[in-house]
């Protein structure tokens, strides 16, 4: 029969499920745009690391070091806040939205404003057979 946790730490440990490898930084570990920090990860900068969360709150993580539970370790603008991690890609995805519909906006007016280019003389006759040459040809001048 398997054996119960000692203790609820121990029981939330084992239910976080997103696990990724990260490696520590000096300035802490970046995860989803997010960083992280504690103090304990001082020792472990340039180090391999894995970092679990819930990925229902992610304003916090636990930080493993070679299967040794290190520290637990925070982002310290969502501190006091629970953030998960659909409210943080719901966030990215309308951001995204929205700078997708202002670059087609962008490119709507930039093309509607420039002159269409004249034909060049001595380009091939539009022919439905004819087939541009793979080879490029440059005209020099004498």
């Amino acid at each position: 029969m398997p054996r119960l946790p000692e203790s609820i730490d121990d029981l939330n440990l084992l239910l976080l499920t997103v696990a990724k490898p990260r490696i520590v930084h000096r300035d802490g570990i970046h995860f989803q745009g997010l960083r992280y920090v504690s103090p304990l990860l001082a020792a472990y900068v340039k180090e391999p690391v894995v970092i679990r969360c819930d990925p229902r709150d992610i304003s916090e993580i636990r930080v493993f070091h070679k299967g040794q539970y290190i520290c637990k370790a925070v982002n310290p603008e969502h501190a006091s806040a629970t953030v998960s991690l659909k409210d943080i890609q719901a966030a990215r995805s309308a951001r995204r939205r929205q700078l997708r519909g202002q670059i087609n906006e962008r490119i709507t007016v930039v093309t509607s404003s420039q002159p269409t280019p004249p034909s060049v003389s001595g380009s091939p006759p539009e022919e439905p057979g004819w087939k541009k040459p793979k080879l490029r040809t440059y005209l020099e001048d004498d």
